[in-house]
C-alpha cells in the first residue's frame, strides 16, 4: 500500500491563509470592498510604474496578508506556537505594546525562509493580554477565573497537532480537516461567555481587555492586505464611505518607502448576546479592516535613526493633533536619506545581492568584504528587502484607533521578553538576524556565482 503523501508547511499555510480570508469575508464584507479596493490601487500602480521599488513582489500581493489575533493565557500562547508550527511560521519579533497604553504584548508569527515567504507570506501578529497591567486586583483575578474556564481549541485540532509533532507532516485529509478545525479557533462569536456587568467592569478597565476575556476565543480582529500605494488607498476608503482612520501610522509618504505604513477602517458596532438579555441588549466593537504598506528593512542604525526621528516628531507634536503631528513627522524625516544610493553606502538598508547578466565577465575572483565595491564596479545589483515585520508604536495607534485613545499617546513601557517566550516555550527569533542571514547568503550566493564565471576558487 502506498503511503499518503506529506503536505509541505508551506502549502499548509497558504491554503490557510485562503480558507481565514473566505471566512472573515463572509464574517466581515467590508473586508472584500477593501481587497476589492486594494486589488485595483496596485493593479493601476504596477501598470503605471512597472518598475516600481516593490513591484518584483507583484507575483505574492494577491496572497499576502497579515492577521491580527489576542490571546488571555500564557497556556493559549503556548498552543498557538504550535498550531502555527504546523504552518511553517515562527515568533519572531518582540512588542511591548504597553507603551502605547495597551496592557498587551505581542509577537508575529510568519516564516522566516525567503522561498517560503515568496510563497506564502502569510503573518499572524499575536498579543498575550498582560493582567498583571490591571490595576484592580479584584478585577484581575475575575478576568483569570474567566479565561481559566474556557478552552479556545477543539479537542481534534489539538489531536492533529499532537499527530504533526510525532511524525513530521499532516497527509492530505488531515491538512484539511486540520485548516476546519484551526478555522474554529479564529471564528467571531456573538455570544459572550459572561453577564453584562462584568463585561462592562472588564471595559472600564481597558475595552481590550473585554474583547480579550468576553469571547470564547481569540476572534481574528482583522485581516490586512498590501497595498503598493497606501495614501492612495486612504483617500479611496473615504470616498467609499469607509470610516478611515484620520491618520496613516508609519513613516511619511516617501520616494523610498521604508518599513511598514498602516492605516484602517474603524471597528465595526456589533450586536452581542448577553446571558439572560435579548439577543440586541449588547453591543461590541473589535474587528476592523486594515490596509498596510510595506517598505525597506532597516538595519539596526537604520532603526535607531527611525526611532529618534519619530520620538522627536511625537514631542513637536500637540497630543491628539494628528495634522501637526504628521507636519512633525514629515519635517523630522527629511533627515533620513530618501535615496537607495545613499541608504546601502550608510548602511541604513539590508540589501539582497545579485549578479548583474550585463556587466563584463569578472576579472579575478573576489572575497566576500568585496562585495560593496562589486556593487560600485557594476557587476552586482542589489534590491532592498522588504520589511516582513511590525512596528509596536504603529501597531498601537492602529488598536487604540479601534478602542479609543489617542493616537500620540505615550506612557511607561513595561517591556517583558523573558515572561512571552517562556509562555511560548522557546526563543523569539530576532528580526534583525533573519535579515542580515538573508543578506549574506544573497552575498555568498553571487560570489559563487562570479567564480564559477572566472573559474577561479574564492
Amino acid at each position: 500500500m502506498t503511503k499518503p503523501s506529506i503536505i509541505s508547511k508551506d502549502e499548509v499555510r497558504m491554503r490557510f491563509a485562503r480558507a481565514m480570508s473566505d471566512m472573515y469575508r463572509a464574517e466581515v464584507p467590508q473586508y472584500g470592498r477593501l481587497v476589492e479596493m486594494v486589488t485595483k490601487i496596485n493593479s493601476d500602480v504596477l501598470r503605471t510604474d512597472g518598475k516600481s521599488l516593490f513591484s518584483a513582489t507583484a507575483q505574492r500581493l494577491d496572497l499576502e496578508r497579515h492577521g491580527a489575533i489576542r490571546v488571555g493565557t500564557a497556556a493559549e500562547l503556548g498552543k498557538m506556537r504550535r498550531l502555527f508550527a504546523v504552518m511553517g511560521m515562527e515568533p519572531v519579533g518582540y512588542y511591548d505594546l504597553s507603551v502605547a497604553g495597551i496592557p498587551v504584548h505581542s509577537t508575529a508569527f510568519r516564516p522566516t525562509d525567503e522561498s517560503s515567504l515568496q510563497r506564502c507570506p502569510f503573518r499572524v501578529f499575536t498579543s498575550l493580554l498582560r493582567l498583571d497591567l490591571i490595576g484592580d486586583p479584584a478585577l484581575h483575578q475575575r478576568a483569570s477565573e474567566i479565561l481559566a474556564r474556557r478552552n479556545i481549541f477543539t479537542d481534534r485540532c489539538l489531536e492533529l497537532i499532537r499527530q504533526f509533532e510525532g511524525t513530521g507532516g499532516l497527509t492530505e485529509d488531515e491538512t484539511r480537516e486540520f485548516i476546519d478545525q484551526a478555522l474554529e479557533t479564529f471564528r467571531w462569536h456573538s455570544q459572550s461567555t459572561v453577564d453584562i456587568e462584568t463585561y462592562r467592569s472588564l471595559r472600564a478597565a481597558h475595552p481590550l481587555v473585554a474583547d480579550v476575556v468576553c469571547f470564547k476565543g481569540p476572534h481574528i480582529n482583522h485581516l490586512t492586505p498590501r497595498v503598493l500605494d497606501i495614501d492612495a488607498a486612504q483617500l479611496s476608503m473615504v470616498a467609499s464611505g469607509l470610516r478611515a482612520k484620520s491618520t496613516i501610522e508609519g513613516p511619511p509618504r516617501r520616494l523610498v518607502p521604508i518599513l511598514l505604513r498602516q492605516t484602517s477602517f474603524l471597528a465595526l458596532e456589533e450586536a452581542v448576546e448577553f446571558p439572560g438579555l435579548a439577543p440586541t441588549a449588547g453591543t461590541h466593537t473589535a474587528r476592523f479592516g486594515e490596509i498596510e504598506q510595506r517598505g525597506c528593512a532597516l538595519t539596526p542604525t537604520g532603526r535607531q535613526l527611525y526611532d529618534q526621528l519619530l520620538t522627536l516628531a511625537r514631542q513637536d507634536a500637540t497630543a491628539g493633533d494628528s495634522e501637526a503631528y504628521y507636519d512633525a513627522l514629515r519635517r523630522r524625516f527629511q533627515d533620513f536619506p530618501d535615496d537607495l544610493e545613499t541608504l546601502r553606502r550608510r548602511q541604513l538598508i539590508y540589501v539582497r545581492y545579485s549578479v548583474n547578466n550585463d556587466a563584463p565577465p569578472l576579472p579575478r575572483a573576489a572575497a566576500v568584504t568585496e562585495i560593496e565595491r562589486l556593487v560600485d564596479d557594476g557587476f552586482v545589483q542589489c534590491a532592498p528587502m522588504t520589511y516582513e515585520d511590525f512596528l509596536p508604536v504603529s501597531a498601537a495607534g492602529i488598536f487604540r484607533s479601534n478602542i479609543g485613545g489617542s493616537d500620540t499617546e505615550v506612557n511607561v513601557a513595561h517591556n517583558d521578553r523573558a515572561s512571552l517566550e517562556a509562555a511560548l516555550g522557546c526563543s523569539i527569533v530576532d528580526e534583525f538576524e533573519v535579515y542580515q542571514r538573508a543578506q549574506a547568503d544573497s552575498a555568498t550566493l553571487v560570489l559563487q556565482q562570479l567564480t564559477a564565471r572566472t573559474g577561479t576558487i574564492v
